[in-house]
């Protein structure tokens, strides 16, 4: 999982290959976004025929403190080749503000 903030939003990637989107939950519970799911073992090869198993299966659960300035009602994610990534936009008051430098000319 990586977390990224920029300017105008906290960015969170998290790599989930083979995981299908309807396995993974997003939820909100207080000031705290939680990531969770499960990643399904393959049911067509039985487990003793493996030679090796270095893939994670099970369940995962992921919980990232926001803070305060999450714009709550405008949070998405999307879904594309195995990664997830959630946006969570800063409020207005967050967003940092440009102060206008006034130049006086001498006399």
């Amino acid at each position: 999982m990586d977390v990224c903030e920029t300017e105008n939003e906290v960015l969170i990637t998290v790599d989930v290959p083979g995981v299908d989107p309807k396995d993974v939950n997003i939820t909100l519970e207080d000031d705290t976004l939680v990531i969770e799911g499960e990643r399904k073992f393959s049911k067509e090869v039985k487990e003793e025929d493996y030679l090796r198993i270095e893939r994670r299966y099970g369940k995962f659960r992921r919980s990232i403190p926001l803070g305060k300035g999450i714009d709550r009602d405008k949070i998405s994610a999307s879904f594309d080749k195995g990664v997830l990534e959630v946006k969570l936009p800063k409020t207005e008051e967050l967003k940092p503000k440009r102060v206008k430098i006034e130049v006086k000319e001498k006399k």
